[in-house]
């Protein structure tokens, strides 16, 4: 695919400096871009680049100025850049149509405008809307549905009854609607709690590689519209994560927590049950959360603190050899002092 920097900077609204005739065939990294490619700069320690690359055009920030070089100014470079990725690199599904080799249980609906790929198994009452593809060792349960536009990679389980929305993208691995981890006398007889609620994912949602999302015990677990989550998180029975949030990989949520809009979760985060998380929280890598948090809070640690306090604590945690040392020190001359104060007493009446 070739196309003129006019043409590209028509794509992402963004306002040309050079030769904007010169046409385009790839999109490189800065360092290795040639002649023929397109590259961008986004975070200012990258700029010294732009006096050395060889870029046949560079996406940058409104107010850069780099002679002799062909510059796309866009508010936003990194989005741009991804906005352009799916134009050089567009994903291709393969032709649309059932294949033969699936098996679809009678009294299911599948949209001919669906991809159905081998060995793909779609249960009695489910529903697959037009623009879905469902690639090869997908299970989706009896009576579940899944929207249109949506991708389910190979090896994905969507259980029984649970709710796929509409341009949803489930990485291969994906766990829909298994059981949550209900049990009464744990640690003794175990018995196991039903799980008769669902799951419910809604529209532009996408879920990493091996992710799992646990059928509610009662109602849905609630996953909204635009959430991403990273690779390797558990989502536990009756959690509900809002709008836009972003979750990165090997977090675990614990049961019937609520997650509010655009919340940042950083990886490796622990999240107790039966808390609630507020609006536009951040959270910082390898926390653990104990307790709700409210809306607009930055910070990290366990227990989870204020962003100032946490760095307080991480900034102390590397000086406490140091700070052991001195205060054996100190502890010693006060046993001195304690040892000749009372040898000063000693008799008096």
């Amino acid at each position: 695919m070739k196309k003129s920097i006019a043409e590209i900077a028509a794509l992402v609204g963004g306002m040309v400096t050079g030769d904007d005739r010169k046409r385009i065939s790839d999109i490189r990294p800065i360092e290795e871009a040639g002649a023929d490619d397109l590259s961008f700069v986004a975070n200012p320690k990258y700029f010294k680049w732009l006096k050395t690359t060889l870029a046949g055009a560079i996406l940058v920030p409104p107010g850069t100025v780099a002679p002799d070089k062909n510059l796309i100014a866009v508010a936003d470079p990194y989005a741009a850049f991804g906005k352009l990725l799916t134009v050089f690199y567009p994903v291709d599904h393969g032709p649309a149509g059932i294949s033969p080799d699936a098996f679809i249980e009678e009294g299911a609906f599948v949209s001919p405008e669906a991809t159905v790929m081998p060995r793909a198994f779609i249960g009695r009452g489910a529903r697959v809307e037009k623009g879905a593809v469902i690639y090869p060792g997908v299970f989706i349960g009896r009576d579940a549905s899944v929207g249109e536009d949506s991708v389910l990679y190979a090896n994905v389980s969507v259980y029984a009854r649970s709710i796929i929305g509409r341009r949803v993208i489930l990485h291969s691995g994906v766990v829909i609607g298994g059981d949550g981890f209900g049990f009464s006398a744990p640690g003794s007889r175990n018995q196991k709690i039903p799980q008769v609620g669902i799951v419910q994912i809604d529209d532009d949602v996408e879920l990493g590689a091996n992710t799992t999302v646990d059928r509610a015990t009662l109602g849905k677990t609630w996953i909204q519209r635009n959430v991403k989550i990273d690779n390797l998180v558990q989502v536990a029975h009756n959690v509900v994560i809002g709008e836009n949030s972003a979750i990165a990989a090997q977090t675990g949520i614990s049961g019937s927590t609520k997650i509010g809009k655009s919340v940042i979760i950083g990886g490796q985060v622990g999240i107790v049950g039966h808390i609630t998380i507020g609006d536009s929280v951040m959270i910082g890598a390898s926390s653990g959360i104990h307790k709700s948090i409210p809306a607009g809070m930055v910070g990290g640690g366990t227990p989870f603190l204020p962003f100032r306090e946490w760095l307080k604590v991480e900034t102390s945690k590397a000086k406490l050899p140091e700070i052991r040392v001195k205060m054996e020190k100190l502890m010693r001359r006060v046993e001195e002092l304690e040892a000749v104060i009372h040898k000063n007493t000693e008799g008096e009446p």
